[in-house]
């Protein structure tokens, strides 16, 4: 069957209260039309028709991509409307699925039933049963249980008011009738707009099959049209991705109080604190310890390594049982190799340090390359930008880098060597060597402190 599908983001949104176009808005990290784009990809649709309006530039920006096709509603006149804007791009197409770019938390699996259910030849609809379904258009249907018709709630009658099976938005139109369907909408009702929900009684006249699907939750079909709605829908996707985590093998010291934002992959045996942020592309192997309040964002954390609290990872890859933290951070391409330790206020950024070796506190070590078995001692920088440019400094293995040592790249220590604390090294130290840069110590005897001057 050959599937386009319509995604609706034309909208302003202006309970946002936001210059942000609405379909922008992130939840769990991601703009919300990038939820629901990454779902239709998922269904392997012929094209992806994005429909857009108010900030038009900004969302195609934001989201461009070779499989979108960009349709511009110049006129927010509906719903159906705003289909009819994408139709002419959408010739050929069997079955055309209409999603909506603010309802971000819809799954794959019941888009792929609503459009399998549906077919090329019936209507398909998305409707969900709500306590309160306030807001929402209802599904009206005959003694015998089919569908004739979607009534909006604005102009529902008390009776049609009692009815809780709700209308989400989200069907599959057969390509055959959908253009003639379209054409023949009227805008005449409350809103003074052309419902997309109205082909429903065009196709009970044309005597055409109409097909119902539900969600297993009624939260895959929640929309946000303002922010109170936004930080429910947060809410609900973090929820989900705890549930996940959990099944794959994750102890969650507290499932309410993690942030996923991006793709998270795990092993097993894993432990995450209270308050922790994965961002981006993460992956924790087994045996890993996650303290509380750390960030860990486009990371790697292989096997048996322990993160304490309040430590920030960014493009960071942690070798095997290694010990971060705590109050580390790790920037872009710092690489820890196995049992390498990097303490309490320490800052590493394009550092390679090799296995087993320490910089245990107040240490910043940056463009720089590490061998085994060293240790870094506290206060230790290297100094390797010069205002203009970045410069590299090398130390072999086994080197002991004293307490206090300035390294002003470029410079080389080499295996086995040792800076003595206070030392600002300048020159390359050679191996098995003793550097120490630093001026002569000197008392002066009998020294009398400034005073104060008194009027």
């Amino acid at each position: 069957m050959i599937l386009d599908i319509v995604i609706l983001a034309a909208g302003q949104g202006t309970r946002m209260r936001s210059a942000l176009p609405k379909v922008l808005h992130p939840v769990a990290g991601k703009s919300m039309l990038g939820h629901v784009i990454d779902c239709a990809r998922s269904l392997s649709p012929r094209h992806i028709h994005v429909v857009i309006g108010h900030g038009a530039e900004k969302v195609r920006e934001t989201l461009a991509a070779d499989d979108l096709n960009w349709v511009v509603q110049s006129e927010q006149l509906g719903t159906g409307h705003a289909v009819a804007q994408a139709l002419p791009h959408a010739g050929g197409a069997e079955q055309i699925l209409v999603l909506y770019g603010d309802v971000p938390l819809l799954r794959s699996s019941t888009l792929q039933r609503l459009s399998t259910q549906a077919g090329s030849d019936t209507l398909g609809l998305l409707t969900v049963t709500m306590d309160d379904p306030t807001g929402y258009g209802r599904i009206v249907r005959n003694p015998a249980g089919e569908v004739q018709a979607i009534v909006e709630q604005k102009d529902a009658s008390a009776e049609h008011l009692l009815i809780t099976e709700a209308n989400t938005g989200i069907m599959a139109l057969p390509g055959a009738h959908a253009g003639t369907w379209l054409n023949s909408l009227s805008n005449h009702n409350a809103q003074g707009e052309y419902y997309l929900t109205d082909v429903v009684a065009l196709a009970v006249k044309s005597k055409t099959g109409i097909e119902v699907a539900q969600p297993d939750d009624e939260v895959e079909v929640m929309g946000a049209n303002n922010r109170q709605q936004l930080a429910v829908l947060e809410r609900a996707i973090q929820a989900r991705e705890a549930l996940r985590l959990m099944a794959e093998g994750v102890t969650l010291a507290d499932p309410a109080r993690l942030d996923v934002r991006g793709t998270v992959v795990v092993g097993r045996d894993i432990f995450l604190d209270i308050n922790v942020v994965l961002e981006g592309q993460v992956t924790i192997e087994d045996d890993v310890e996650i303290g509380a309040h750390c960030v860990i964002r486009n990371s790697v954390i292989r096997k048996g390594s322990v993160i304490k609290a309040f430590s920030h990872l960014d493009g960071a890859e942690v070798g095997e049982g290694c010990d971060v933290g705590p109050y580390a951070r790790l920037r872009p391409g710092t690489l820890l190799g196995r049992g390498a330790k990097v303490g309490n206020f320490v800052e590493t950024k394009k550092a390679e340090i090799g296995a087993g070796s320490k910089i245990n506190h107040l240490s910043y070590v940056g463009d720089a390359v590490v061998g085994e078995q060293v240790n870094i001692g506290a206060g230790t920088i290297t100094c390797n930008y010069d205002g203009v440019n970045k410069f590299v400094t090398r130390i072999g293995d086994n080197v002991f880098i004293g307490s206090n040592t300035a390294l002003v790249a470029p410079v080389s220590v080499g295996a086995g060597a040792t800076t003595g604390a206070g030392s600002t090294i300048t020159q390359d130290v050679p191996a098995g060597a003793l550097a120490v840069g630093r001026s002569r110590q000197r008392s002066i005897e009998n020294w009398q402190r400034p005073q104060k001057k008194t009027d």
